[in-house]
């Protein structure tokens, strides 16, 4: 009897050491489940950006007794003291500089997508270099859009590529009969050279350019082209631009919530001035008559006796403000385009951006402080001289040197991040009004990004400014398995 209750105690026993094993193996399972989902990672990612926001504030001011300390030793001496006085005026400016854009914000409305009858004929260029099947994606969405068909050319360009680029777009031409209109260039020439041929082949009196790893929206092309019929003053529209793989990685996320602040906080108080310094590439629009007057010129354009590769778009802005004409920016008119994943390609991208932006900011420089156009011209005067000074006092390389000789290490540190943290507010806190959405916690991310790994970006581009390459997709894209490309489109996108 004794022997059975034993067997009978062991198989319990076996049973119950099963059960808990089961259990405890689900739970590992639900919880590994958790944790990579991407909810789960978005509130961890937060979280410890708010810990650390609460560090750096702590450390901040735990350390002013010592900065103050500094203050006064640097001001004993004639540099530090020139330092001091110079950063209080920058300090002072930029503060009413921006309150000055956030007063223009507020008044700024976008104008209202305008009727089919009133919208004049339209040509979109889409320019492409190894960009695969996402010019597919890109053209849909444009054949998609609620635009009248018969006021709207689309025109898609390959500029040479080495993949398979050129197979999508016949694909797209095939899918949607009559709506698509292909170039291929026999050689990669560059996108100024795209473009150009897509204007050379319009019939719009509205050309409007859209990068071939971007999407739009049904209303976007309507709302953009609105402005020219209703302000004939108008010859350039910027578009409003997001991020496509947001939720892709923690560099897209960054970017996301700073392209807010770049577009609906800064391009919309430059647009109440009716000088928005650059149409970007992802997504603008023009007047025809505008761009013809000066095509040549623009794709001729040489810097230091080259001829320029980048900056095709900053560099059109420029003509047309030059010319006379007012370039304004559409918040409503929305297009969503692919950023780097990874640091390499942000620092490339990046760097021909602060490359043009110097570049631009110099043939800009010729003509501002002229009489370039009728009524006030105040305001455009105003962002250039502050463009200037984001370049002239290269903060970081000054700030280093005077961290050297009078500060403390820890100390600086601690000031640096602190002020990092405070000047990132203010997108955050833009991006908290406009989106309502935590994801504001990503603009201190992308501003301690920067000043650990990114801040050498403004002063090398000033140095290296001669340099035209495009940097980005020098590398063409694995093309697809076979020749036969297998489409399948929805019927929205074919209609």
């Amino acid at each position: 009897m004794l022997e059975v209750k034993k067997v009978g105690i062991r198989a319990f026993a076996a049973r119950l050491g099963s059960k808990l094993s089961e259990t405890i193996s689900s739970q590992r399972k639900n919880l590994r489940q958790q944790l990579d989902s991407p909810l789960f990672d978005d509130l961890s990612a937060k979280c410890l950006i708010v810990f650390a926001i609460g560090i750096i504030i702590y450390s901040g001011l735990m350390s002013e007794d010592n900065f103050k300390s500094a203050v006064e030793a640097m001001r004993a001496h004639s540099l530090g003291s020139i330092y001091v006085y110079v950063l209080k005026c920058l300090l002072f400016l930029n503060l009413g500089v921006f309150i000055w854009r956030v007063v223009l914000v507020v008044r700024y409305k976008a104008v209202p997508g305008c009727s089919d009858k009133e919208l004049p004929k339209c040509t979109v260029i889409v320019p492409a270099y190894n960009e695969g099947r996402q010019v597919l994606e890109t053209l849909e969405t444009v054949v998609a859009s609620d635009y009248p068909a018969d006021k709207l050319q689309i025109i898609a360009v390959d500029d040479g590529s080495k993949d398979d680029t050129y197979k999508w777009i016949e694909a797209a031409c095939n899918a949607m009969p009559g709506r698509i209109e292909s170039v291929k260039q026999p050689v990669n020439k560059g996108k100024r050279e795209a473009l150009f041929e897509g204007v050379m082949r319009s019939r719009g009196s509205i050309i409007v350019t859209i990068d071939s790893d971007s999407t739009i929206e049904p209303d976007t092309i309507r709302n953009l082209v609105s402005p020219f019929v209703k302000d004939k003053t108008v010859g350039g529209v910027a578009g409003n631009v997001r991020v496509l793989n947001a939720s892709e990685g923690i560099i897209p996320k960054m970017l996301d919530v700073i392209f807010a602040y770049s577009f609906d906080f800064l391009r919309a108080s430059q647009s109440m001035v009716d000088t928005v310094f650059c149409t970007p590439g992802a997504l603008s629009a023009y007047r025809k008559d505008v761009v013809m007057k000066n095509l040549h010129e623009w794709v001729n354009q040489t810097f230091m006796g080259e001829k320029a590769g980048i900056g095709e778009d900053r560099a059109l802005t420029n003509m047309i403000l030059d010319c006379g004409w007012a370039v304004r920016f559409q918040s409503n008119s929305i297009v969503y385009t692919n950023v780097p994943l990874g640091y390499r390609q942000l620092a490339k991208m990046l760097l021909r951006w602060a490359r043009s932006n110097v570049r631009e900011t110099l043939a800009m420089g010729k003509f501002i402080f002229q009489k370039f156009r009728t009524g006030s011209m105040l305001g455009a005067r105003i962002n250039f001289i502050m463009s200037c000074i984001s370049l002239l006092f290269p903060k970081a390389l000054v700030g280093m040197l005077i961290a050297f000789l009078f500060f403390d290490s820890q100390t600086y540190l601690s000031q640096l991040m602190f002020g990092t943290v405070v000047a990132s507010t203010a997108p955050a806190v833009f991006y908290a009004m406009r989106r309502k959405d935590s994801d504001l916690l990503w603009a201190y991310c992308y501003g301690l990004f920067w000043m650990a790994s990114l801040w050498w970006i403004t002063p090398w581009s000033i140095l290296t400014a001669k340099n035209g390459n495009w940097l980005t997709r020098e590398l063409p894209q694995q093309p697809v398995a076979s020749g036969k490309i297998n489409l399948q489109l929805d019927a929205g996108a074919v209609a």
